[in-house]
């Protein structure tokens, strides 16, 4: 049974491995392949006012990439452009209408995309306009033909093994140009809010680099004086941003516009000069982020209707399904059903695509696997976009659930959240505080998960708007413990001794700290 010392030493063990624990010791932009050839040419381009269009992503990691590359070229008074692809119109990326769109431009540079791009890149060739790439997404066996390459993935980069994302290799990018123009005093940490809010929201590994920066990031995000931030403190009356609060509620609205409408909306929002600019940019995302739950809402009940459960791979479609929303419903599919999830929008002879992983199963490699049947493909190990074929479907659908790559299934999901089990004891200010200095909590640092056997219930109630959340009292030996249960799927009864895994939350009321239990499964 874990006491707090033992937790302690569990946790502590997870970062055993890490090389970097300084933001002194983060590696440097020359780590990175073709970062000062980049960087020479861009400096060169703003010195000849050559006209720069920086091409991002709908997604928030793209967004904040923008973002980014703008604050630093804005600094320096060039001359650019930026375009962010719409998901509907444009599609993902850049591609040859965006080039033609663009072709006033000398310099393109792509932020959070690109490494696939080869098509457009042998168009810009021919227009003579130089293709600067960056990237953190896995390259194809063939590169485009670009000026310069940077993505820590490509072979012969020497980049530590650490997953970054796209905002970071922007980032690094501005790095160099820091040296090249030789700007001395230039603030790279000033960048550190939104490069949270990347991190978090494209689910990096929150280890090495990406804790350190993550950990600075939330105290810039908490005295940022971008109005964004503080538009959005009071949005959700909030003196303070909690690392979790990233995650919930931060980044689920900056999606929202390019989910529903236009992503270049959040990008506004990111760039707002005042705050009454930055309310106006606020107003219409959450429009668009209510108008999301209730797309999410009603095509996650969709989805379910044709699921085998007995399949390993969940694998689900719809005619004209919001594009939107597929990737939030796999999540959720994915989580509850605990497997992974593929959902499709069917559009005529094609159907778009996006699949959650879950635990540490590669998701990419299985539907690598039936490359032969897909139009395209692309992402990491815990999510992918597909393109199929319609016809192809239910095809894709017997192969993918009756490939060898399912043998790993179970080994990579079984959930190492589980720590063990807890001792009632130990559950006080104390653990709270130790638990806190181990955030933030993710991918590669997943929140702690304990086991509470034999606590008895003595009352649960239904709470929330619907009545889906449950408070329950338990009493563990002389403890006393106040659990909620959110979308509570077991009602246990007064008197009922129950098993639960649980995480232990912060519960702050008029001025009192508590500990929390937030049940994660009842295990009857």
């Amino acid at each position: 049974m874990l006491d707090k010392e033992a937790i302690k030493e569990l946790l502590s063990s997870r970062f055993s491995n890490d090389i970097h624990t300084k933001l002194s010791e983060i590696p440097l932009p020359c780590e990175l392949k073709d970062t000062f050839k980049a960087a020479k040419r861009i400096k060169e381009a703003i010195q000849n006012d050559e006209l720069i269009a920086v091409v991002g992503d709908y997604y928030v990691d793209g967004i904040v990439s923008t973002a980014i590359m703008a604050e630093f070229l804005t600094d320096m008074s060039a001359n650019f452009i930026i375009k962010i692809p719409n998901r509907f119109k444009d599609g993902y990326g850049l591609n040859e209408d965006i080039v033609k769109e663009l072709d006033h431009a000398t310099l393109i540079i792509t932020v959070d995309n690109g490494i696939s791009a080869n098509e457009a890149a042998l168009i810009c060739k021919q227009k003579g306009i130089d293709l600067i790439i960056t990237d953190h997404h896995m390259p194809p066996p063939i590169l485009p033909q670009a000026y310069a390459i940077i993505n820590p993935k490509q072979a012969n980069c020497p980049f530590p093994n650490i997953e970054i994302c796209g905002a970071q290799v922007a980032w690094y990018l501005i790095g160099a140009l820091k040296e090249v123009c030789e700007l001395r005093n230039y603030d790279m940490a000033k960048f550190l809010d939104l490069l949270t809010l990347a991190i978090i929201a494209d689910m990096m590994e929150l280890r090495d680099l990406n804790r350190i920066l993550v950990r600075l990031g939330l105290a810039r995000i908490n005295s940022s004086k971008r109005a964004c931030f503080e538009a959005i403190k009071n949005y959700y009356n909030k003196e303070k941003f909690e690392f979790d609060d990233i995650s919930f509620l931060i980044a689920p609205l900056i999606n929202s516009a390019g989910r529903i409408d236009d992503a270049t909306i959040s990008y506004e929002f990111l760039r707002s000069r005042n705050l009454k600019e930055a309310n106006g940019y606020l107003d219409k995302i959450c429009e668009f982020n209510a108008s999301r739950k209730a797309q999410e809402k009603a095509l996650f009940e969709s989805s379910q209707n044709d699921i085998d459960e007995n399949e390993d791979i969940i694998v689900t479609w719809g005619n004209e399904w919001h594009e939107g929303v597929i990737g939030i419903v796999a999540s959720r599919l994915a989580k509850k059903y605990k497997k992974p999830a593929i959902v499709f929008s069917i559009d005529g002879e094609r159907a778009k695509g996006s699949a959650r992983s879950v635990g540490k199963f590669d998701i990419l490699s299985l539907i690598a696997s039936q490359e032969s049947l897909l139009c395209g493909y692309g992402g990491h190990k815990g999510a992918a976009g597909i393109v199929i074929e319609s016809a192809n479907l239910n095809k894709f659908k017997t192969a993918i659930n009756q490939s060898c790559f399912l043998q790993e299934l179970y080994d990579f999901s079984t959930n190492d959240e589980i720590l063990g089990q807890i001792n009632p004891e130990a559950i006080d200010y104390e653990l709270i505080e130790i638990l806190e200095f181990f955030e933030p909590y993710g991918q590669k640092n997943p929140r702690p998960l304990f086991e509470l056997k034999g606590a008895m219930v003595k009352s649960a109630k239904k709470i929330g708007k619907e009545e889906s959340h449950l408070k329950i009292i338990l009493q563990k030996d002389s403890k006393t413990l106040e659990a909620i249960f959110f979308n509570f799927d077991y009602l246990p009864k007064s008197g009922e001794s129950i098993d639960i895994l649980v995480t232990i939350a912060k519960n702050s009321f008029r001025g009192l700290i508590t500990p929390q239990l937030l049940i994660k499964e009842i295990i009857r």
